[in-house]
């Protein structure tokens, strides 16, 4: 785990035990436990891109819960799940702006030479490429390279 990482993390979680913050304490619990699960995995120390994986799959699966909760009526639960998305996207850097995504999907389509919704792959791996460093919505990104797709080759 990259030392900043897991150091910021163990520093928050002690600052929130002295505090008694305890939906803060749970959420860095989970954090940490995930992280070090993963360096288990791994057999070695994480990078900063995995250890940022791994935090981004934590925010994807309080995402599909909130979804699940609403659906279910349980709104109490579906509000702790989301307080706890704003914890742990504390900790990943920002999202790309929509300019940042546009130019990152037009770099993509002009370096694969893409032309239509079948290479998506492509662009969406070389797009990601672009957006090094940033959280990206993998959703989010692949329905706007299948819009992006979609309108060349339906425009031809």
């Amino acid at each position: 785990m990259p030392p900043a990482l897991i150091a910021r993390v163990q520093e928050d979680l002690v600052s929130a035990m002295k505090a008694r913050d305890e939906l803060r304490l749970s959420v860095l619990r989970m954090m940490k436990t995930a992280l070090k699960n993963k360096e288990i995995e791994k057999i070695r120390p994480l990078e900063e891109p995995e250890a940022l994986q791994v935090l981004q799959t934590l925010v994807k699966q309080r995402h599909e819960s909130v979804e699940q909760f609403t659906k279910g009526g349980r709104t109490d639960l579906a509000d702790k799940e989301t307080k706890e998305i704003a914890i742990i996207e504390g900790y990943l850097p920002a999202a790309p702006s929509d300019a940042e995504l546009a130019q990152a999907i037009d770099a993509a389509i002009a370096e694969t030479g893409a032309k239509s919704p079948k290479e998506m792959g492509a662009v969406i791996k070389a797009a990601k490429a672009h957006l090094v460093g940033k959280t990206v919505d993998g959703k989010a990104l692949s329905d706007l390279v299948r819009d992006r797709l979609a309108r060349m080759a339906g425009g031809r």
